[in-house]
């Protein structure tokens, strides 16, 4: 496995991506492959959103399972940093972005064409070495009592006209809105990108930790308008009832660049002695009990084929119109970094 370019790392470094002990984590021992190879898992899902599923995948796998979790973009970071002495098997992001940095960096393993073939084109790579797990759209999160339905944005760019101002709430800090960010770049340009998110902020657009604490802000009135992923209202509901939610959903159309489809992924890395379990992990997180699992308990798109969300009242996946991107490209997560701390947003 080829190490990372100094440039490289010094463009994460001044991201301000890496962790604060990268090296502890690293070895120079490699498992050589064998039944007691122990498969090494970074993983930056939500621990709690996954363990039940990677619990069951080490039955599946017959290997000896260890997880590492954290944030994607920071896990990654993190294995271009550790180069060949990483002890990562298999590379579980959040976000397509951070698999599309390894990529980038010559540091994933081929899939095979049969395991690429479980999802479509365009939620895999298209270097072929990873391949997305579950979908997830950026939608606009609405409280009724604030702005009727035929009132919102058909357009996350409008949402810094003065119509707005004070009205709108955003996690700046949080990777799927830094994805969305990307996207933007990709699809506008950083020109525009960069006069957006300026009238966001002069239009007093309201700033939260995460999509949970906006997704609250909406359901209390705070702002009338949350910037969010469509899963954690189809979460909220599943735990208190539709009747107790009072914020609703909009999904907007057109391919505007506020509805970015990101996705879940994973990939093996390159020469880690782990291909053969890590192999056998992706095809598990690609079978139709997992998939599962990411659509009814997640509440996420599943992507293999033949496998349908039985959520209810989630407009099926064939029905959204996200911008066409290759999710690859959102990679240049840094750049978005360097941007939003230009403009004063994070």
């Amino acid at each position: 496995m080829r190490r990372p370019s100094a440039r490289r790392i010094t463009a994460l470094l001044a991201a301000g991506l890496l962790l604060p002990a990268l090296a502890a984590c690293g070895s120079d021992d490699k498992d050589t492959g064998g039944g007691d190879t122990t498969l090494v898992i970074y993983s930056g899902r939500n621990e709690k959103l996954v363990k039940p599923i990677l619990d069951k995948l080490e039955k599946a796998v017959g290997t000896k399972v260890e997880v590492r979790y954290g944030d994607s973009a920071e896990l990654a970071a993190q294995i271009l940093e550790e180069g060949d002495r990483t002890k990562a098997g298999l590379f579980f992001s959040q976000d397509a972005g951070a698999l599309g940095a390894l990529s980038k960096e010559g540091m994933l393993q081929k899939l095979p064409q049969a395991t690429l073939d479980e999802v479509d084109d365009a939620y895999r790579g298209s270097e072929g070495d990873w391949v997305g797990l579950s979908g997830r759209v950026r939608v606009i999160a609405y409280n009724p009592d604030k702005v009727p339905e035929d009132k919102v944005p058909d357009s996350v760019l409008d949402v810094v006209k003065p119509e707005w101002k004070g009205k709108v709430g955003f996690a700046p800090t949080n990777a799927s809105f830094q994805a969305f960010v990307t996207g933007m770049r990709v699809l506008k340009g950083d020109d525009a990108t960069r006069k957006w998110l300026e009238d966001l902020k002069a239009n007093g657009a309201k700033t939260y930790a995460n999509n949970l604490a906006t997704l609250d802000a909406v359901e209390a009135g705070e702002v009338s308008l949350g910037l969010v992923n469509h899963y954690y209202w189809y979460e909220r509901v599943a735990e208190k009832g539709e009747d107790k939610v009072n914020a609703k959903l909009h999904f907007l159309p057109g391919k505007d660049p506020g509805a970015l489809i990101n996705v879940a992924g994973a990939g093996i890395l390159k020469d880690s002695g782990q291909s053969e379990p890590a192999q056998k992990a992706v095809d598990y997180l690609l079978s139709k009990e997992a998939q599962t699992y990411f659509a009814d308990t997640t509440k996420e798109y599943p992507l293999a084929a033949g496998v349908t969300s039985t959520v209810e009242d989630l407009p099926p996946f064939e029905s959204l119109q996200s911008p066409d991107i290759d999710l690859g490209k959102l990679e240049s997560l840094q750049q978005t970094l360097a941007m939003l701390q230009d403009v004063g947003l994070v």
